[in-house]
C-alpha cells in the first residue's frame, strides 16, 4: 500500500455520494464508555430473547478483536423515509389499516448497503493499493451506534436512536472496518436537552430512562425479535403495528428537519404503507413468501406475521369483515396464532357490545 494521498478523504466522500450514501464520518476503534453500558444493559437483560447481544463476548464494543488490524472504521448513512411524516402518523393506530415500520417498506436494506460499501472499498484500493477491510451492515456483533457517533453523523438519542441535527434519525448505518490510518472526524455532541417527546409517546414505556430501551417491552422486538407469544399487557399498546414501531422517531422534534430518501429501492411495496389488515390476512403461506420476497419483513416467518396481524385486528374496529377475518386465523393458524385470534375476537366481542351500550 502506497502513502495516503493528501486529498484522499475529499475522494471517499466523493465516492460515497455517488454511491448513494447520503453522509460519511471517519472513526479511530476507542468506544468510550459503550462497553460498560452495554455491560449493564445485558445484566439488566434488557435484550430479551436476543442472545446473540452477548454471544461474542465484548468482540462488539472492540472492533480490533472482531477484525484483527483494524485501526479506523468509515461509517456511512443512507436515508430511507419514503414519504412524509405525516403520511406515516396518519397511520398509526388506523381503525382498520396496518402499521409497518417505515425502514422495511421497501427492499432490504443489507444487501444493498453492503455492496455498495464492497464498491466503495474497492475504489479505494485503486487509489492506494491493497489493504484490510471489511464491511458490516447490521451483520455482525459491531456497535454502530457508538461507532457512528464517533464519526460525527449524529448523537445518540434518548430513544437509542442516532440522530443528526440537520438530517433526523430516518437513516441506516453501515461500517468499513479498516487498518488504513485514515484522519478522524470530530465526534458529535448530544443535543437532546430537556427533551422527552419519545419517552412520553412511546406506547409501552419501553424507554424506562433516559438513553435506557428494555428491549422487551418494545413493540418492534415484540413483533420482530420475539418468537414466542406476545404479553397480553402488551397486545393492546401495540395498536395496528404489525410490524416494528416508529413512535419514537415519529414524534422527536428533530425529524422535522428529516430528509426523504433518493434511493428508489426503498420505496414501498405492496402497498404497505396504507393496507387494511383484513386484505393482508387472507394472504396464504406461498403468497406471503412470493410478496415479501427481498423484503426485511421475511425473516420473521409467516406465523410470527399471522401472530400480529390476529393482535392488531384485536385493536381494530369492530367490523363483521375483522372479526371474519379473525376466524380464519383462527381455523387456518397454528397452536400460537389460534391463542393470539382468540384473544382479539374476545376484544372484539367487548368493543361491540360497547358500542351498543351507547
Amino acid at each position: 500500500m502506497s502513502a495516503l494521498p493528501e486529498n484522499i478523504r475529499s475522494k471517499i466522500d466523493s465516492w460515497a455520494k455517488a454511491l448513494g450514501f447520503d453522509a460519511i464520518g471517519v472513526s479511530d476503534i476507542a468506544l468510550g464508555d459503550a462497553e460498560p453500558r452495554l455491560q449493564r444493559w445485558l445484566a439488566k437483560r434488557y435484550h430479551g430473547d436476543m442472545r446473540y447481544m452477548q454471544r461474542h463476548g465484548m468482540k462488539r464494543s472492540r472492533p480490533a478483536e472482531l477484525l484483527p488490524g483494524t485501526i479506523r472504521i468509515i461509517s456511512v448513512r443512507m436515508d430511507y423515509l419514503p414519504e412524509p411524516q405525516a403520511d406515516a402518523i396518519a397511520q398509526l393506530d388506523h381503525a382498520s389499516k396496518a402499521y409497518v415500520s417505515r425502514y422495511a417498506l421497501g427492499r432490504d436494506y443489507h444487501k444493498l448497503m453492503r455492496r455498495r460499501l464492497q464498491r466503495l472499498a474497492e475504489q479505494l484500493a485503486s487509489e492506494v493499493g491493497r489493504f484490510g477491510y471489511r464491511a458490516f451492515v447490521d451483520s455482525a456483533p459491531v456497535m454502530e451506534k457508538p461507532i457512528a457517533e464517533q464519526a460525527g453523523l449524529g448523537w445518540i438519542g434518548k430513544h437509542t436512536n442516532l440522530i443528526d441535527k440537520r438530517n433526523g434519525s430516518w437513516f441506516f448505518l453501515g461500517e468499513l472496518f479498516t487498518d488504513l490510518p485514515l484522519p478522524v472526524d470530530t465526534p458529535a455532541n448530544d443535543h437532546c436537552g430537556s427533551c422527552t417527546a419519545c419517552i412520553d409517546v412511546c406506547p409501552t414505556q419501553a424507554i424506562v430512562a433516559p438513553y435506557q430501551l428494555d428491549a422487551r417491552r418494545c413493540i418492534s422486538y415484540l413483533t420482530i425479535e420475539h418468537a414466542d407469544d406476545i404479553p397480553e399487557q402488551f397486545r393492546r399498546a401495540i395498536g395496528n403495528r404489525i410490524y416494528g414501531c416508529d413512535d419514537c422517531q415519529l414524534f422527536c422534534p428533530w425529524n422535522k428537519f428529516a430528509s426523504r430518501t433518493r434511493e428508489p429501492d426503498f420505496a414501498p411495496r405492496q402497498a404497505l404503507d396504507n393496507i387494511p389488515l383484513t386484505t393482508l390476512c387472507y394472504w396464504t403461506a406461498e403468497e406471503w413468501l412470493e410478496r415479501m420476497q427481498g423484503t426485511a419483513i421475511r425473516r420473521i416467518g409467516f406465523r410470527r406475521w399471522q401472530r400480529n396481524l390476529a393482535v392488531a385486528l384485536g385493536n381494530a374496529q369492530h367490523s363483521d369483515a375483522i372479526v371474519a377475518a379473525l376466524q380464519h386465523l383462527l381455523e387456518q393458524g397454528d397452536a400460537q396464532v389460534a391463542r393470539h385470534a382468540r384473544w382479539a375476537i374476545e376484544e372484539q366481542r367487548k368493543r361491540a357490545a360497547e358500542a351498543a351500550d351507547t
